[in-house]
């Protein structure tokens, strides 16, 4: 019981940090910056931009709240994606077989990596590595060309907006705009309910954290330590799935270059939002703070004129940097107790 309430005392520190992190940035971005930062649009186009990496993190932080990661989730997103755009405009499928072929594809890789690494204790990072590398390779073998989808069901469900009644703007010319989410916003934040809700208050939920903050003593109170792993593994690659589907509907096309380097992001953002590397802490809010956190500072650098590159790498690896000394803090802190 002890346990229980650090772990949620350290969890509600790192949550706390970041969503202090996130408004102040926010609120300076609007202060000194002003143009798209100052109308809701502006924070809802960092939504549709992230729903992908929002569902994505949210499944890697599930992992690395047992303390173990995956770094093939950009591969299963680029393979899931590069698969719909080919059964779409190719083989003359529906959107529904898509999803299904989504599904799949994140099945698949839980099954083969939560295996490998739950039951047969190879380090997680070997197998999610050789993951990334199969999702890639296989990526470019289903199709090597970028292509943008012709579908006329997808295009038509692509360009579904949801309106968000009440927060538009009226443009120079006197015109009334709408502001608006894309339906993968709507999927994104239902998931984050939903993990919020199961981790918070689940058996489930209550074992993630237990295992990752001590195998033995998880073991001594009775949890599958074997079992809790995999479930990990699992929902970890069927959110990449969902996540690979939601970034296809948002570009519209397939491309082996896809979601390079979300995976790092994936990682980064779960950081920031307060899930600790070693494990055992972690919250699904916290994660969507560090994505939103993790692109408003790229926006920020891009809107000061820093148009370069390796300027929003400095910023978000020094983000990064600060984040993880946080959590240094956070960890001699639980041990000195």
């Amino acid at each position: 019981m002890f346990g229980k309430k650090r772990s949620l005392t350290d969890t509600g520190l790192l949550l706390t940090i970041t969503v202090l992190t996130f408004v102040l940035m926010y609120v300076a971005a609007i202060i000194f910056l002003g143009q798209g930062f100052r109308t809701p649009q502006g924070f809802f186009n960092i939504l549709n931009a992230n729903a992908a990496l929002i569902i994505t993190a949210c499944g890697l932080s599930i992992v690395m709240i047992t303390g173990g990661i995956d770094i093939s989730v950009g591969g299963v997103v680029a393979l899931v994606s590069m698969c719909c755009a080919v059964y779409l405009d190719f083989k003359g499928g529906s959107v529904g077989g898509a999803i299904l072929i989504a599904l799949g594809i994140g099945v698949a890789f839980g099954l083969v990596q939560g295996f490998l690494v739950a039951y047969l204790d190879i380090q997680p990072f070997i197998v999610s590595l050789a993951g990334m590398f199969f999702a890639r390779g296989m990526t470019t073998i289903v199709n090597n060309k970028p292509f943008n989808v012709a579908h006329e069901g997808f295009r038509a469900l692509k360009d579904t907006h949801i309106v968000i009644p009440g927060l538009g703007v009226t443009n120079r010319k006197g015109m009334y705009i709408d502001a608006y989410v894309e339906i993968g916003v709507i999927v994104a934040l239902l998931i984050v309910l939903f993990l919020f809700i199961a981790l918070r208050w689940s058996r489930v939920g209550r074992n993630l954290y237990a295992v990752g903050g001590n195998n033995q003593s998880a073991l001594m109170l009775g949890i599958n330590v074997k079992r809790t792993k995999f479930v990990a593994y699992m929902t970890c690659s069927i959110l990449a799935g969902i996540g690979g589907f939601v970034y296809f509907l948002h570009i519209g096309s397939g491309s082996a270059s896809n979601a390079t380097g979300m995976e790092m992001d994936a990682i980064a953002s779960s950081i920031i939002g307060g899930t600790l590397l070693s494990g055992g802490v972690g919250n699904i809010v916290g994660t969507l703070l560090g994505v939103l956190s993790l692109n408003t500072i790229q926006n920020i650098v891009t809107s000061a004129g820093l148009d370069e590159a390796w300027w929003t790498g400095i910023t978000r690896a020094a983000m990064l940097c600060l984040f993880l000394i946080i959590q240094s803090i956070v960890l001699a802190r639980r041990n000195k107790k």
